[in-house]
């Protein structure tokens, strides 16, 4: 039996990323290393670096190309950080295992703490949901777009290009860097799936799909599909502030969810607990929240 190719972007991060997910699945099937190919594949994402993703095309500009040479039997499967997948992806295309989540929080670069950034300090990010959240906690900041790998953001900091930014921590640790302050999730909620790997095969690739079974973390998975129905249901694009997090908690799954005006002036946010595989009450979450959202909400959703 011939190995798995894996297809991946060739950015540190996601290479740290793919060499994780290859070497557990070299363990769990009892492979030798190498196994497990490692192909990596340029996106227009990493190609374009000097506008925001919203501007060129959104999160598909990470995984066109890993789609294509998918379907076109280039590579047996892909391995994405799961924010950046869309909620709707195509029906030739499974999500078929996720790795156990890390660490969730975003960490600030360049001050102690959000708090205490020096009064209209310039943070440089291009998410619109740390956008948002950064302005509501305090608007006399000054937001500036910055793209690039997590080196060139920590760069620009460095270089006085901008006072701060913010990174995931789960990001950070898979590089092996130490830097900043985690922030708690109740200062800053993430983006839904944020932290966690994700593992993307042939719908009709059954041998594939029961090897990356073998290294799914089953929790992971119900949350993060959870936290992808809540956005799907949305309808939200990359220049949506949407920010979802849910966790296992005395078996149940309990979800916390906000949705923000582009400047963070306007926030509305709830909580929902629901089973393990419960698809339609994080639906149901995210139609309550646009329901009582005002425009200056609805207006950056479509809700499905």
């Amino acid at each position: 039996m011939q190995g798995l190719r894996l297809g991946t972007r060739g950015s540190p991060l996601a290479l740290a990323q793919a060499r994780k997910v290859a070497a557990a699945i070299e363990t769990a099937q009892r492979w030798p290393d190498g196994w497990v190919q490692i192909v990596e594949i340029t996106t227009t994402g990493d190609k374009v670096q000097d506008r925001p993703l919203a501007e060129i095309g959104g999160k598909g500009l990470w995984t066109k190309e890993l789609d294509r040479a998918l379907l076109e039997g280039e590579v047996d499967f892909c391995v994405h950080s799961m924010k950046d997948v869309e909620s709707v992806r195509p029906e030739e295309i499974h999500i078929a295992a996720v790795r156990p989540r890390g660490d969730v929080r975003d960490r600030i670069i360049g001050a102690e703490s959000i708090d205490k950034l020096k009064q209209g300090a310039t943070v440089g990010t291009s998410s619109p949901r740390r956008k948002a959240q950064l302005l509501r906690l305090r608007p006399d900041l000054n937001i500036v777009s910055i793209r690039g790998n997590v080196e060139t953001r920590l760069r620009k900091v460095e270089a006085g290009e901008v006072d701060a930014t913010l990174l995931s921590a789960a990001g950070l640790k898979r590089l092996d860097i130490s830097a900043g302050t985690a922030i708690p999730t109740e200062i800053i909620l993430p983006a839904p799936g944020q932290a966690v790997i994700a593992m993307e095969c042939s719908t009709n690739n059954t041998r594939t799909q029961s090897v990356l079974t073998s290294v799914n973390n089953q929790i992971t998975y119900d949350c993060v599909m959870a936290e992808r129905a809540f956005t799907r249901t949305l309808g939200g694009a990359c220049t949506s502030p949407v920010a979802a997090f849910c966790v296992l908690d005395d078996g149940d799954l309990t979800m916390r969810a906000q949705l923000f005006s582009e400047d963070g002036s306007e926030m509305v946010e709830d909580r929902a607990v629901f089973d393990c595989g419960d698809r339609n009450t994080p639906e149901e979450l995210a139609r309550s929240l646009l329901g009582k959202a005002p425009e200056s909400i609805r207006r950056l959703f479509a809700p499905q």
